[in-house]
């Protein structure tokens, strides 16, 4: 199977978390990569964040972010290893309509080469919810790199073929509930 890309880029609207209890934003550096590489590549940035690696905390903002019919895919970094406070996956796995089985599997294969056998402690995964595609990738810089020029850039690109998750996410329907609201609201004003 071959990759080539074809007609225009489609941007998508991508929102950016990083996940740690001890970075702000001068420490941010996989976010700052993350966010120079999707505006870089003809996307729109619409939200960066950190915040601490609560399970809480974070399942309710990428939560919010699903819902939110203007964001197209979810982007996190930080989490997603074995440590104590690591919590990206137990946060955001409840959320997720569909897992993206491959996307863990050449992450890590990817990383291999970089970082060893080292790379089994990865907990990097992606995932559907509501037509958002959300991908979790390690902290470290080097990882985000990995992530993002061996899959993520190719993956969010209209014109990568023979697939990719643009196709998805740009359809993204319209919420029932905000059918209901719309004409419950309607009916009140009569």
């Amino acid at each position: 199977m071959s990759s080539e890309l074809t007609g225009e880029l489609k941007p998508l609207n991508i929102a950016l978390l990083t996940v740690s209890d001890t970075r702000g934003p001068d420490q941010d550096t996989s976010g700052q990569f993350l966010e120079d590489s999707i505006i870089e590549y003809g996307h729109t940035l619409v939200t960066r964040r950190i915040l601490p690696d609560d399970i809480y905390l974070v399942r309710a903002l990428v939560a919010n972010w699903i819902a939110d019919q203007e964001i197209h895919a979810v982007i996190i970094t930080g989490g997603t290893g074995f440590s104590e406070r690591d919590s990206t996956p137990e946060a955001v796995k409840p959320l997720l309509d569909k897992k993206i089985e491959g996307f863990g599997e050449e992450f890590r294969r990817l990383s291999a080469s970089e970082i060893g056998s080292s790379t089994v402690q990865s907990r990097a995964f992606g995932g559907l919810a509501n037509h958002t595609v959300i991908f979790c990738l390690p902290g470290s810089t080097g990882a985000c790199r990995t992530g993002w020029n061996g899959i993520l850039s190719s993956q969010l690109d209209s014109r990568h073929a023979p697939c990719n998750f643009s196709g998805l996410v740009l359809r993204k329907p319209e919420l029932p509930y905000q059918r209901l609201h719309e004409t419950v609201g309607t009916r009140a004003k009569r």
